[in-house]
């Protein structure tokens, strides 16, 4: 079995392969060569924080798994993140563990890979106005995410400190050797925009419906439980609504289950899930000025198809601990 740390996952999972990764992963779930079960949280008594558990099973490449997550509220400065975890991979023929990877980069790296994915084949092949809501982890990853697959001319992001919107902005621009830009107002940040990523932690909508341009196309990130909606509910009737799976969004997408409280829409408002437009049965877009959104939730697929890339490519290339299981076993 591997051991696969942080900065392995880090130097080898690059954007452009686990894009890749997550296509297959994606059309497989909306194939059924997966085993998804919605995940699961237990919280930690005496504490804010709670564990995930997200298992799976995936056809090819063969093997099943879990995700580990655990979630603590930590202090801005903290070394460690809000989310660190691991991914546990199987050989689904033998049964037997082929690698344990450092969690928290490969879900970051994924996440953003199938919004580029998802943006690939939905957004208008001309965007190149790019907005980002949020200044985390997820802001950057997704704005190195967009890179991969369009031609961003402009970049702005808007986070409720503008201060750290800037401090971010400064780092983000030397990283990327392009000029990101602080934006004071979310009506400013969207209204200008023709690619809109939303990767923030907010509980009530950052983004209305009146403010999106025709054409315009929005990855919804942050947002994973169903009391959270970072987008309105106009938002959501205006766009060609496309998920990564749609039993996930049935349980947790918050800007879709509202607007179906309110009775705006119904579950068929899901157009497709991407999987389904990555294998050519739903068109990603009808026309130039639809406005497309796709909402991410996650799933466990994703994990399994970007940590089996890594384990391969950790023994083509002999990176990782080798651990011997048959030691466990005497």
């Amino acid at each position: 079995m591997k051991i696969i740390t942080e900065s392995m996952v880090e130097k080898h999972l690059t954007m452009p392969d686990c894009i890749e990764a997550m296509r297959g992963a994606m059309i497989a779930v909306s194939r059924g060569d997966t085993t998804l079960p919605i995940r699961q949280y237990m919280r930690i008594p005496k504490t804010q924080g709670k564990m995930a558990l997200m298992p799976g099973t995936i056809n090819d490449p063969s093997c099943y798994g879990i995700k580990l997550v655990c979630k603590y509220v930590r202090d801005p400065n903290s070394p460690y993140g809000t989310h660190v975890g691991m991914v546990i991979i199987f050989d689904s023929e033998k049964g037997l563990p082929l690698a344990m990877i450092e969690g928290a980069s490969l879900t970051a790296i994924r996440t953003a890979a199938a919004s580029a994915l998802a943006t690939d084949l939905m957004a208008n092949p001309t965007c190149n106005n790019l907005t980002i809501l949020g200044t985390g982890e997820q802001a950057k990853r997704h704005i190195l995410a967009m890179l991969a697959v369009r031609k961003i001319k402009t970049i702005q992001v808007w986070g409720r400190d503008y201060q750290k919107a800037s401090k971010f902005a400064k780092q983000v621009s030397k990283v990327i050797k392009q000029a990101v830009v602080p934006i004071k107002s979310t009506d400013e940040a969207v209204r200008n925009a023709d690619l809109i990523c939303t990767t923030t932690s907010s509980k009530k909508p950052i983004i209305k419906g009146a403010w999106v341009k025709p054409g315009a196309h929005i990855n919804l990130v942050g947002a994973a439980v169903a009391s959270s909606a970072e987008a309105d509910q106009d938002v959501v009737i205006r766009s060609r609504f496309v998920t990564d799976y749609r039993p996930a969004a049935m349980a947790a997408a918050g800007e879709l289950l509202d607007a179906i409280k309110k009775g705006a829409v119904t579950k068929n408002h899901i157009v497709a899930e991407i999987g389904e437009i990555a294998d050519g049965q739903v068109a990603g877009r009808i026309s130039a000025d639809d406005i497309t959104v796709y909402k991410s939730l996650g799933v466990a697929a994703q994990d399994l198809a970007a940590g089996h890339w890594l384990y391969k490519k950790a023994m083509k290339l002999g990176f990782g601990t080798d651990i011997d299981m048959m030691d466990f076993n005497n």
